[in-house]
């Protein structure tokens, strides 16, 4: 019999053990292995949304209309974009568009001539000298801000030095983006904003209410110191003057929750000819008891007491305006 081999002996379990030790390995990674690929996950592509410039340049403005709480406006709307993008992606939030005219329509850049209609929420607390903010608000109709995002071009913005709307004057300009949700947790839309501010003119609210009215005043103040016989129909004519006045004046803006500066000035107005009725009232009735004592007080106290109440109350209610 053959002697065996100490040396292959060693050989040969050196080789068994290194076989036994990769069999380990490999049955102990492999569901470490499987575990890993099937916790893999397929990433959603990541979009950048498109970014779109937009300019607004006002060329004129029309009448605005406080009754309904509309102005018209004439603008150029400029588009940007690094992919294609027009009018038709875009809307306006706050009117209605009545005519676009196209002016430039290269690949990269859209100049529309629109004239459009534009409503507005008017504050009338300060009326006749009331102030607005006259909104161009614009945003894209169905993509959100994952998809579109508006962003302001103010080398294309602005308002024409020539643009005026009679009756009123040009305050300001501003424009902003902001962002609008329509449902509840909803990616919000990105919108433009450009306003413009416009203060009703003072010199014409003055002319046409305010100095017929301070006449009446004036006249109604000056009878204290006339005759009883014509003081009275004097007064009440004037009274009857001052409703009309404001009847017409307040027919003009819609009707609001709130007292605007012309209801306050006509309060005043009505508690100042009425003050002064009263005393005509008093005087007459004691001119007929013959109370010439009475008649003289009530005299002596109508002419410096009515006229200083009236002025402070005026002063007053002008001051408002400067707060």
């Amino acid at each position: 019999m053959r002697a065996e081999n100490p040396h292959l002996r060693k050989t040969g379990g050196f080789i068994c053990a290194l076989l036994f030790i990769a069999f380990a390995i490999v049955v102990i990674a492999a569901p470490v292995s499987a575990g890993a690929v099937s916790n893999v996950s397929v990433q959603p592509a990541i979009t950048t949304p498109d970014i779109v410039q937009i300019g607004i340049y006002v060329v004129d403005f029309s009448r605005v209309d406080i009754g309904t709480g509309t102005v018209g406006v004439d603008f150029y709307l400029n588009l940007k974009s690094d992919k294609p993008v027009s009018i038709n992606d875009l809307e306006l939030m706050n009117g209605v568009i009545t005519s676009v005219t196209t002016v430039n329509d290269a690949p990269r850049e859209k100049v529309y001539r629109i004239i459009a209609v534009l409503t507005a929420e008017p504050d009338l607390s300060r009326y006749p000298f009331d102030r607005h903010v006259l909104p161009i608000r614009i945003e894209p109709k169905i993509m959100n801000e994952r998809e579109m995002v508006l962003v302001i071009d103010p080398e294309n913005s602005g308002l024409d030095p020539g643009a005026n709307i009679p009756g009123w004057t040009l305050s300001g300009t501003r424009s902003v983006i902001t962002n609008k949700s329509y449902v509840t947790d909803e990616v919000p839309f990105s919108r433009a904003v450009f306003t413009y501010g416009v203060v009703r003119d003072a010199t014409s609210t003055i002319l046409k209410f305010f100095l017929p009215i301070m006449l009446i005043i004036i006249v109604s103040l000056t009878t204290l110191m006339m005759r009883i016989s014509s003081r009275l129909g004097i007064n009440a004519s004037m009274f009857l003057a001052a409703v009309l006045i404001h009847w017409r004046v307040a027919d003009a803006i819609p009707l609001v929750a709130y007292a605007t500066f012309l209801d306050l000035f006509m309060i005043v107005t009505y508690a100042t000819l009425v003050m002064v009725l009263i005393s005509g009232i008093l005087v007459l009735k004691f001119t007929e008891d013959k109370d010439t004592a009475r008649v003289e007080l009530v005299n002596y106290w109508s002419i410096r007491i009515i006229p200083l109440v009236s002025i402070i109350a005026y002063l007053l209610l002008f001051l408002t305006l400067m707060m």
